[in-house]
């Protein structure tokens, strides 16, 4: 069961693509990732509706993102040694370290630059983890 449900009224990656808008001219170099950070809506399920704090915190906590750019080394290794078996890909939601990365707003949306071994998972759902 996720740890937190939230109330969407529309998919979070439908929201946050739709958000972001056109990234063609944003160039991702060597092995980093754009990530374009959740941010949790203000109601869960069950009711309790989060305060400004508590949601103006994510901007710096949240360890979910949805990858939106990758640059060409991204997640290749010759040696196998880090990335066997993976498939990270574009619109994935992957889980990542809040410290890590570089803080940056595209389009109004908040981001992170990733370096590609600092992505620690991925998720089906946004609500999985907090």
């Amino acid at each position: 069961m996720p740890a937190m449900q939230m109330v969407h009224e529309a998919d979070p990656k439908d929201v946050k693509l739709k958000e972001l808008g056109s990234i063609k001219d944003i160039e991702i170099f060597n092995n980093q990732v754009l990530v374009a950070v959740y941010l949790r809506p203000e109601k869960t399920k069950g009711g309790i509706l989060l305060p400004d704090q508590n949601r103006a915190e994510d901007q710096y906590q949240s360890k979910i993102g949805l990858v939106v750019k990758l640059g060409p080394d991204a997640f290749v290794d010759s040696s196998g040694a880090w990335f066997k078996d993976m498939d990270i890909a574009l619109h994935d939601w992957v889980i990542f370290r809040p410290s890590d990365g570089w803080s940056i707003t595209v389009n109004g949306v908040l981001c992170r630059i990733l370096e590609d071994t600092a992505v620690r998972g991925r998720v089906q759902s946004v609500d999985s983890i907090w």
